[in-house]
């Protein structure tokens, strides 16, 4: 079961912002113009690098020992000096991994370098400015004394607290976007997969903030569905636009193979285990399209959206038959789907998740399941990661008890311990878990 990183208290977001707000979001701090002056301007003792949390602060002004210590996120330019990503570099045929762009990119603030200041380095890996944006503007206003949360976002830091600011943001390294290009090469010269849910990565993070009173007032109250439900459906818009860059779509006579579920492919030849299911019509022996993202994003608007939910599934499907006809016809059916994205990230961003939903949700999440939606196990893996998310907010909402909660993560433990290996996954013991945990929520 996920760890909760950070405190959270009840309610929700009390307005809701427009569509054109919430899908109209700044640059990415990786290409927006402004200068990055390196993490060192956010890590004196008076500022953010202070030992230990100051008393009676609205800041905990230890972020940077916070982000040094125990993120992963400052440890990955030195992953590139591992024995695994010289192996991978040596496979794609670069000098080393961690002097190439295409590392670079994501294991570490790799912006131009003319917007590198003096103290930069780009051995710091992925830093402050990776995320909340070059702070050559921002920064005077911020230490001012004088400004509010929403004086820092007009003069140029990045919205992390906004939920498809964020997913945009995330995905561009954990998904790969145009500028940051992830394909089927890097992943077959050795590359871990790539697998990313929003809202548990988010919780998961070690917090360097506190939400208490203070901070809803500056950033709002944050709320887990509709992180990741946004999360979901800007990983599916992604997706879609890739598959239509032809800098992207294609390697030689091959399609750009990254878009496909791994483990269609891959996996030892003793574990037999296809399936079929109607989502996507497709038989035996066939390379498909990974669709768990369109899974979790079906079965979210089925509660929210049903007419949408069965355009969105109707869709799908025609992109898997697509997918078997040609390339032309896969761009077409692409291009259908991804005209269904944008409304439903207006719906998802306007949409306010109210506490009597919750369970609505949860229960739509484990019949999907029931109906065979999750035998492919990157949709088990997104699922288990679903369920937690709607489980936490039930638990906030106080939906369930604290022993109503422990239960149901004991009984959600199970699936992902079916979900922890790929390679060994089965899709009958994931269907064991998921029966076991819709047992324990029937009981409470």
């Amino acid at each position: 079961m996920r760890t909760i990183g950070i405190v959270a208290v009840l309610g929700w977001l009390t307005a809701c912002l427009t569509a054109h707000a919430q899908t109209s979001t700044p640059a990415l701090p990786f290409t927006s113009a402004n200068i990055h002056l390196g993490v060192s301007s956010c890590g004196g003792s008076s500022c953010h690098g202070a030992l230990e949390p100051w008393p009676n602060s609205t800041v905990q002004q230890n972020e940077f020992v916070t982000w040094q210590e125990k993120d992963p996120h400052a440890k990955a330019y030195k992953t590139l000096m591992s024995a695994e990503s010289k192996r991978i570099a040596k496979n794609l045929g670069l000098n080393n991994a961690y002097e190439a762009g295409i590392c670079l990119d994501c294991h570490a603030d790799n912006v131009p370098e003319a917007r590198r200041a003096k103290g930069f380095q780009i051995t710091d890996g992925v830093g402050c400015e990776s995320c909340h944006g070059g702070a050559v503007e921002w920064l005077g206003v911020h230490v001012s004394g004088q400004a509010d949360h929403a004086k820092n976002v007009a003069a140029g830091l990045f919205p992390t607290e906004q939920p498809l600011a964020r997913a945009k943001l995330c995905l561009s390294c954990h998904l790969g976007d145009k500028d940051r290009v992830i394909s089927h090469r890097i992943m077959g010269a050795g590359h871990p997969r790539l697998a990313f849910e929003l809202d548990t990565y988010t919780m998961t993070q070690p917090a360097h903030f506190r939400i208490d009173a203070d901070y809803t007032k500056r950033k709002g109250m944050p709320d887990h569905i509709k992180t990741w439900a946004i999360g979901q459906a800007v990983a599916v818009d992604s997706v879609m636009e890739a598959m239509l860059d032809p800098k992207r779509n294609q390697d030689g006579i091959f399609p750009e193979l990254v878009f496909f579920d791994c483990h269609s492919c891959h996996h030892p030849m003793s574990n037999v285990r296809w399936e079929a299911r109607d989502g996507h019509g497709i038989g035996p022996g066939v390379p498909r399209l990974n669709d768990a993202n369109l899974i979790m994003l079906a079965a979210l608007l089925d509660k929210a959206d049903p007419a949408m939910a069965q355009q969105l599934r109707a869709r799908t499907k025609a992109l898997h038959q697509a997918s078997q006809k040609g390339h032309e016809a896969t761009l077409t059916a692409a291009r259908s789907l991804r005209e269904l994205i944008t409304p439903v990230i207006n719906k998802l961003s306007a949409m306010r998740f109210e506490s009597n939903d919750l369970r609505g949700l949860m229960s739509m999440l484990i019949e999907r399941g029931q109906k065979g939606d999750y035998v492919d196990y990157a949709a088990a893996e997104q699922a288990t990661m679903a369920l937690s998310s709607v489980l936490d907010a039930m638990k906030l909402a106080k939906i369930i008890s604290e022993p109503q909660y422990k239960d149901l993560s004991g009984a959600l433990n199970q699936a992902y311990a079916a979900v922890e290996k790929d390679e060994a996954y089965s899709p009958k013991q994931f269907m064991t878990a998921l029966q076991a945990f819709s047992a324990v929520m029937t009981r409470t």
